[in-house]
C-alpha cells in the first residue's frame, strides 16, 4: 500500500535546518510536511548529539529560530548551559529534542512522520514535484532538501559538489594550488560518532569492550597537551555527563569517506567503522583514565543509548546554486572585523572556519577576532541565492547542502547558521506558496522583511556587534543596513546606538579588583567573601555594552560584576558591571 499526501511544503530530513524549515513555513501558515529518517527532530543539535554548539553565541547574534532555542534551554534545562569550555550551552541532547518535538506539536498545520528516507524524486520537467518514500508518496509545491548528505540532490539528478575546488576556481587563500594526498584521502571534513560518557565518581562504570580493530595507537597522546581535566571539560554536559567530539587523536573517523555517497551499503559500512572508531576511543579513555568513566544511561533511544543515532556529518553533497559562498565571502573586509555584506543575505554566522581531516593540520587564512575577553569570528552572511538551484525549480536545499565551496563550508556548517539557513528557507518556501511562484522568483525584500518581522522568532540578517535583538532600534537598523551597504560599518558596530539594561538579578555578584593582561584579556581577582578557588577568574562576555566597559576599565579598579562562574573553562561569564 501506498498513501499519497499532498501538502504545500515538504522537509525532507530533520536535522537542524530541516526542523527549522518545517517549523517556519507552518508558523507561517502553510500546510507542511516534514519526514525524518531519526525519532528525534534537531539532527546535529540532538540526534547526532553535538549538544555544545558552536558560532552565533554573541548576545546580539542570539536571533531567530535559534536565540528562541536557546532561551528554551535556559528555561528547560536543570543546572544551566554554562558547564563546558568549547562552548557557552551544553545541554543534555533529550532537553533539545522535546524542545523541536513541543514546536512542531503547537503547529496543527505540520504532520511529522519519521523513520523514513527518501527513495525517489519525482520530477515534472525541471520542477522537483514529490518524494517517494517507503509506503508513502507526498507531492508539494515546494520541496526541501534537509537530509544530512544532501541526498536528494543525488536521486533528483539535481547539480552539486562533493569535495575539494583548487584555488584557480573561485581566488581562494587557503585552497590549494592542485590536488594532492589530502584532497584525496579526505575528500570531505571528517566525521564523528559523538558518544556521550558520565563521571560515575568511583570505579564502578560498566566495562566498555573495545570493537572490532581496535589500535590504541590511534588515539595515544589525545589528551597529552591538555590534561585529564581539560579533557573531560572540553564537552562537558550537567548531570555529570561528557561529550566525546575530540579532534584531537580523538573519534574523528575519515578512512574512506568517499563511501558515504558510493552506496547505502557502502554508506552503512562507513558509519559502522565511524560507531566502532568512537567505541574504541572510549574503550581507550577507560582503560587509560580508569573505571571511573563509563557510557552515560538513557542519553538517546537506541539499543547503545551512549551513542548518537547517526554521526555527526561535517560535510554533504553542495548544491551548485544561484550564488556560491567561498572563503573571500567569509574573511573580514580589508581594516574591518566583519565580512562584506551580501544583498540578498538571509542568515548570519560568525564562527571561525574550522576543518577537521584526522592526523592532518590544515591552514586557513585567519577569521578570528578579540571580542568580550576572548576569541571569536568574523561574522558573515549567508546569500538567499546559494539555497536556489541553478536549474531546477520548486526545490529548496536548508542544511550544510547549500551552494558553498568545501573551504568555507567549515564556517558554514555550524549548528546556529543551519538553523539560520533552514528559518530563511521555511520562510521563503511559505512565501512561494502564498505568491504562487518559484524560489527563483521571489523578491528577495520580501523574504528579508518577512525573517525580520517573524511574530515569534524574528531573526536578524545583517550582523551588528551592538544591537541584541531587545534594542528599540534593531529593526530600523537591519532595515537601514539593507537598503544602504555601502553604510554597513567596517567594525561591525552601529554608531550611534545607547545601551540596553540587562536584566541580571538572578545572577551571582562578585567584588574584586581588575586587571587587563592584554588586549582584550581580562581578569577579576575576587575580594568579596567567598569559598571558591581560585580568587582570580578570567573575565568574558557576550553582551556588547559589557565588551565596551571593559576596553575602557583602570588598572586595579575596584569593580562590582553579576554573571556566572564556570570551572572548566576557568572564566568568570559577566553580564553587568558596576564601578564600586
Amino acid at each position: 500500500m501506498n498513501e499519497i499526501y499532498t501538502t504545500d511544503v515538504l522537509v525532507v530530513g530533520g536535522g537542524v535546518g530541516g526542523t527549522a524549515a518545517a517549523i517556519q513555513a507552518a508558523r507561517r501558515g502553510v500546510n507542511t510536511i516534514i519526514v525524518s529518517e531519526f525519532p528525534w527532530l534537531g539532527g546535529m543539535l540532538t540526534s547526532a548529539g553535538v549538544c555544545a554548539p558552536d558560532g552565533n553565541e554573541l548576545e546580539s547574534f542570539q536571533t531567530g529560530l535559534w536565540g528562541s532555542y536557546l532561551r528554551e534551554l535556559q528555561k528547560r534545562q536543570p543546572g544551566g548551559l554554562n558547564n563546558s569550555w568549547v562552548s557557552f550551552f551544553t545541554y543534555q541532547p533529550h532537553i533539545g529534542a522535546e524542545i523541536f518535538a513541543d514546536w512542531v506539536r503547537e503547529l496543527p498545520n505540520l504532520l511529522w512522520i519519521s523513520g523514513k528516507a527518501p527513495i525517489e524524486v519525482l520530477r515534472t520537467g525541471d520542477r522537483i514535484a514529490g518524494i517517494r518514500f517507503a509506503d508513502i508518496t507526498v507531492h508539494a509545491k515546494i520541496i526541501l532538501d534537509g537530509t544530512e548528505l544532501g541526498d536528494l540532490l543525488a536521486l533528483g539528478d539535481v547539480p552539486h559538489r562533493w569535495g575539494w575546488e583548487l584555488k584557480s576556481e573561485y581566488g581562494e587563500p587557503s585552497a590549494p594550488e592542485s590536488f594532492n594526498d589530502l584532497t584525496e584521502k579526505y575528500p570531505v571534513q571528517s566525521p564523528t560518532w559523538v558518544v556521550v560518557m558520565q563521571d560515575f565518581e568511583e570505579n564502578i562504570a560498566p566495562v566498555i569492550p573495545p570493537a572490532p580493530n581496535y589500535d590504541s595507537s590511534l588515539f595515544t597522546g589525545a589528551w597529552d597537551n591538555y590534561g585529564e581535566e581539560k579533557f573531560f571539560n572540553y564537552g562537558r554536559l550537567p548531570a555529570n555527563w561528557f561529550m566525546i567530539n575530540w579532534p584531537i587523536c580523538g573519534n574523528d573517523y575519515g578512512q574512506n569517506v568517499g563511501r558515504l555517497i558510493e552506496s547505502n551499503i557502502a554508506r552503512r559500512e562507513f558509519n559502522q567503522e565511524c560507531f566502532w572508531h568512537s567505541q574504541n576511543f572510549a574503550h581507550f579513555i577507560q582503560t587509560h583514565l580508569g573505571k571511573r568513566y563509563g557510557l552515560a544511561e538513557r542519553v538517546f533511544p537506541s539499543l547503545s543509548p551512549a551513542f548518537a543515532l547517526h554521526p555527526y556529518y561535517r560535510e554533504s553533497r553542495r548544491l551548485e546554486g544561484l550564488i556560491t559562498v567561498c572563503e573571500q565571502n567569509i574573511l573580514p573586509m580589508t581594516g574591518g572585523r566583519v565580512a562584506a555584506k551580501s544583498d540578498d543575505t538571509v542568515a548570519i554566522g560568525n564562527y571561525t572556519n574550522d576543518h577537521h581531516y584526522p592526523g592532518v593540520k590544515f591552514s586557513l587564512e585567519s577569521k578570528s577576532i578579540r571580542w568580550g575577553g576572548r576569541w571569536t569570528g568574523t561574522p558573515f552572511t549567508i546569500p538567499y541565492g546559494c539555497l536556489v538551484p541553478k536549474y531546477t525549480d520548486g526545490l529548496l536545499v536548508c542544511e550544510k547542502n547549500i551552494s558553498v565551496s568545501h573551504i568555507a563550508n567549515g564556517a558554514t556548517r555550524l549548528q546556529p547558521v543551519v538553523m539560520g539557513i533552514g528559518q530563511a528557507a521555511g520562510m521563503a518556501a511559505a512565501l512561494c506558496c502564498e505568491l504562487n511562484c518559484q524560489p527563483r522568483d521571489l523578491p528577495i525584500r520580501t523574504l528579508q522583511m518577512a525573517l525580520l518581522t517573524d511574530q515569534q522568532s524574528p531573526a536578524a540578517i545583517v550582523p551588528l556587534f551592538n544591537l541584541p535583538l531587545n534594542h528599540p532600534d534593531w529593526l530600523d537598523k537591519q532595515i537601514y543596513y539593507l537598503h544602504s551597504p555601502e553604510n554597513y560599518p567596517l567594525d561591525g558596530n552601529c554608531p550611534g546606538v545607547e545601551s540596553v539594561n540587562s536584566n541580571y538579578l538572578n545572577l551571582d555578584c562578585f567584588i574584586g579588583i581588575f586587571n587587563c593582561l592584554n588586549y582584550q584579556d581580562y581578569r577579576l581577582t575576587i575580594t568579596n567573601p567567598t569559598n571558591l578557588l581560585p580568587t582570580t577568574w578570567k573575565i568574558v562576555s557576550l553582551g556588547s555594552f559589557v565588551d565596551q566597559q571593559l576596553q575602557h576599565l583602570r588598572q586595579n579598579q575596584n569593580i562590582k560584576v553579576w554573571g556566572h562562574l564556570n570551572s572548566s573553562g576557568n572564566w568568570l561569564l559577566v553580564e553587568h558591571i558596576e564601578q564600586v
